[in-house]
């Protein structure tokens, strides 16, 4: 068992992650000496360096510390990885960032923010209420808060906000005292071979929220009478079946306001800033969180209308009268679903023109007709060619593989460069970028073309 207190110097390979800048950070607020390898230089990793956390990105075992008492790593990571290979062959300690993070988190009080989407924007609300309201909490998220500029915060409250991913069965290194499920959609088929694999990756996690604790799960999960924990309540957006869902809710100036019913309280008059109503149903989640952890109504209130969202997450780039551009960091039919369907709603009179990068060849395999019916919500839709991020291209699998099974006309495959051009050519007025790519390198040049036009 590794000693966390008696080191020093920690080293991660792949410290540009989002799940491994957050541990990173949290390393160097401890006091601990933190360097890091990725692959390519990204706003994170500039923004770790300026923090004073070394950075280099090549596969060097020259740069690599060799006097590391912790090296972390994540699974993205190729086995035959150089550095990796010499810390394993030397016998330092070496873990996942899910066994890291399952260290840090063995004695403090853990809400864990679980689902094949809408995790990172759930876990972030939570975060940013507790911190908002005085209450308090560690944060490790996977996402960058728009409120704080960061993916990760401390505090001296023994409570930790984690969000709890299910890729690799990260999330069973985790001992929640509070445990949210947003969704069980197949993904990352790759790892678990079949959906009802995946799905009870997810009742096991259930299972592993303490006895005096709380599972907090979406109302109409698929397999919901399977998840384990003894004290569990559900959230809807407005199934009144469930036992926390929204009421009333009322769509002005491009906000939200709306009611939160719960058994025996009702919470009237809520305000949220940001746009999609799968927003609304998230935020309904956080505050069934905050409730039951004592925080009082004006406090949640207060918070909400304060929240700022999460960066890639329905975020707006541009939104004038005039033109709309949003980004997202969609990767999963149900959550382009939601994301087209929320833009379209909030935006009716304009011609709404998609980009989507798909991610990963396993997944456009898996869900290629899925996300064609999706992408068939657009009125103009683009393709970028797929980002592999961990994976080796599949024979016959391409983003041409999704615009085959589509039946809307006003689609094509472009490069990035060609996109740059389409864009200049026809200035959409409602513009959506979805990909958990690196489609985002692309969001200032779009914007400045668009600006500029």
């Amino acid at each position: 068992m590794v000693d966390l207190n008696n080191i020093r110097v920690v080293y991660f390979i792949g410290i540009g992650g989002i799940g491994m800048s957050a541990l990173a950070r949290y390393f160097h607020s401890q006091g601990k000496v933190v360097s890091g390898y990725d692959k390519t230089e990204s706003d994170l990793t500039k923004e770790l360096v300026a923090d004073g956390i070394a950075v280099h990105y090549e596969d060097d075992v020259q740069q690599a510390p060799k006097d590391a008492g912790l090296v972390v790593y994540t699974p993205a990571v190729p086995k035959d990885h150089s550095e990796l290979l010499f810390y394993q062959e030397n016998n330092f300690p070496v873990l996942k960032r899910s066994e890291v993070l399952g260290l840090i988190t063995s004695k403090t009080f853990n809400i864990c923010v679980a689902g094949t989407h809408g995790k990172t924007t759930i876990s972030t609300m939570i975060a940013h209420i507790l911190r908002h309201s005085g209450y308090g909490c560690n944060a490790f998220l996977g996402g960058i808060s728009v409120n704080y500029g960061s993916n990760f915060w401390s505090n001296n409250n023994n409570v930790c906000v984690v969000e709890a991913d299910e890729y690799d069965r990260s999330f069973l290194r985790l001992n929640p005292d509070v445990a949210v499920i947003t969704a069980m959609d197949a993904d990352h088929l790759d790892i678990y071979g079949t959906e009802e694999n995946m799905q009870q990756a997810f009742i096991e996690f259930s299972g592993k929220v303490k006895d005096d604790g709380l599972l907090l799960s979406k109302h109409g999960l698929k397999r919901s009478s399977d998840l384990i924990a003894g004290h569990r309540q559900t959230y809807s957006l407005q199934n009144d079946e469930a036992d926390i869902y929204g009421s009333s809710i009322r769509l002005r100036h491009g906000s939200y306001e709306f009611d939160v019913m719960m058994k025996d309280f009702m919470l009237d008059n809520v305000q949220l800033n940001i746009g999609g109503m799968h927003n609304v149903e998230n935020s309904i989640a956080a505050i069934g969180v905050a409730n039951y952890l004592g925080i009082t109504s004006d406090k949640i209130k207060n918070a909400v209308a304060d929240f700022m969202g999460v960066k890639r997450r329905f975020e707006y780039i541009i939104k004038t009268n005039e033109r709309v551009f949003i980004d997202d960091y969609a990767h999963h039919p149900e959550e382009l679903k939601a994301l087209i369907t929320g833009a379209k709603a909030l935006f009716p009179d304009k011609r709404c023109t998609i980009v989507f990068q798909p991610h990963l060849y396993s997944r456009t395999k898996d869900l290629a007709d899925e996300f064609a019916s999706v992408l068939d919500l657009g009125d103009q839709v683009i393709l970028l060619p797929i980002y592999p991020a961990r994976e080796l291209p599949i024979e016959g699998v391409s983003s041409q593989m999704i615009l085959d099974r589509m039946k809307n006309q006003n689609k094509q495959v472009l490069t990035k460069e060609e996109l740059k051009g389409w864009v200049k050519k026809n200035k959409p007025v409602l513009l959506i970028t979805a990909g958990a790519g690196d489609i985002d390198r692309e969001l200032e040049p779009l914007k400045q073309i668009l600006q500029n036009n």
